[in-house]
């Protein structure tokens, strides 16, 4: 009961000098506010960037042959580089073949989602009518879609049975249909396009139109000049480039599931292992990005939380004002404090009484901060191009915080109203 009214006692206070209070409390709203913007400016790009590696393949693991013997650079990114600098012709026999990766699918069926493959068949121009456009022809197989995300506008992706049949067909981008079929996705479906690759000219059929997202890097090419990726069946693009039936990497796409990729990629080697236990040039390798984004992520929480230790500073500046003006209102109260403890009063009941006003002048400065902390967080983060991610492990933080400034720099105050002499508090003029 007495704790409820020394709140109801601290309100009082606090409303009865609403300025000083304010000015008091801004030391307190100035530090917590910019802890607050600078931990949720750090949440949303910690997220965005999660996004960006998990649209980029955070959850894929790059499975490849490398020289065996070879010393190994693994960074702290996760991704490892071959050091000896020795080179080896990779023979058909070196590659990993189709079985090999079927019998991985079938010993994780629920680790893999799909397998990608690909492999670059190289640049060239498709044709239709008067018209022509540039491309880079990339073979791939069902599930490479599976690991990259492209918005398919019209048509469909390249399936399983466009493989088994070597079928000439292609999905091209919408800058290909715009120069060759003005713009007309549709329209553009199942027509027949001529395409040149090196002294080879093949009739192909459009299966499907993606949407071309432009890349970072700045490029001053017309959409006529444009190069844009078109994708065959891998079946087919061997055909054309006469590869060797295998593969030197694929990418297994994981599971949502899975707790740990990297701790996957590493059963991936040993299921691997075999295969190449004989062979005296290469070995397996599984790579992934996850390591990346957890060393990203940490280094950026790293880097505010240093900045926000720089703005908590004045939180010190801030609790310093809390106890001069705590002192103050001891020395305009100290008749006050005589009545009280000349009618019975302890000095812990004294004591207690001016170290929760302290707290509920901190908390609500604290409270005043967080909300302008993120509001203010939340247009950097808006301005940056992130949508806004709640740092709540902060708020919480900020609020004992402030609680704690209340009763450190409230004590000494405290303390002192607690050990007056209520005859010299009396006669206090």
């Amino acid at each position: 009961m007495l704790i409820v009214e020394n709140i109801k006692l601290a309100f009082g206070a606090l409303f009865c000098n609403k300025m000083r209070s304010l000015l008091t409390m801004l030391g307190i709203i100035i530090g917590i506010g910019s802890v607050i913007a600078i931990m949720t400016v750090s949440s949303s790009l910690t997220a965005s960037i999660s996004d960006s590696f998990q649209e980029m393949g955070a959850n894929n693991i790059t499975v490849g042959i490398k020289q065996s013997g070879e010393e190994e650079e693994v960074r702290n990114n996760g991704m490892r580089f071959g050091t000896s600098g020795r080179t080896v012709s990779a023979d058909e026999e070196d590659l990993i073949t189709d079985e090999m990766i079927a019998k991985l699918q079938s010993a994780y069926p629920e680790q893999i989602e799909a397998v990608s493959l690909s492999e670059t068949i190289g640049n060239g121009t498709a044709e239709s009518g008067k018209s022509s456009s540039n491309l880079s022809i990339t073979g791939i197989n069902e599930g490479y879609f599976t690991g990259k995300k492209i918005s398919l506008l019209a048509g469909r992706k390249i399936k399983q049975s466009d493989l088994e049949g070597s079928r000439k067909v292609i999905l091209v981008s919408d800058k290909v249909v715009e120069t060759l079929f003005d713009g007309d996705n549709h329209a553009a479906l199942c027509q027949p396009v001529s395409i040149k690759f090196n002294t080879i000219n093949e009739t192909y059929y459009i299966v499907g139109v993606y949407k071309y997202e432009e890349s970072s890097n700045f490029s001053s090419a017309s959409d006529q000049e444009l190069t844009t990726t078109a994708y065959i069946p891998l079946s087919t693009g061997k055909e054309m480039i006469h590869s060797n039936n295998g593969y030197s990497q694929f990418t297994a796409v994981t599971a949502s599931s899975i707790n740990s990729v990297s701790e996957f990629a590493d059963k991936v080697e040993t299921f691997f292992a075999p295969y190449y236990a004989a062979n005296e040039d290469y070995e397996i390798a599984a790579s992934t990005m996850e390591s990346m984004t957890e060393s990203m992520s940490e280094m950026i929480q790293t880097v505010a939380i240093a900045i926000a230790f720089i703005a908590g500073i004045s939180l010190l500046v801030g609790g310093i004002g809390v106890m001069n003006i705590m002192l103050v209102s001891i020395t305009e109260r100290t008749r006050e404090i005589g009545t009280r403890k000349a009618l019975g009063a302890k000095n812990s009941s004294i004591r207690l009484q001016f170290i929760i006003e302290s707290v509920i002048l901190c908390l609500t400065g604290g409270c005043l901060g967080i909300l302008a902390g993120f509001l203010l967080g939340a247009v950097a983060a808006s301005i940056l191009g992130y949508s806004a991610a709640v740092p709540v492990g902060a708020i919480l933080l900020a609020v004992g915080f402030s609680m704690a400034i209340g009763m450190f720099f409230g004590y000494y105050p405290a303390n002192k109203a607690a050990k007056l002499d209520p005859i010299e508090a009396l006669r206090y003029e």
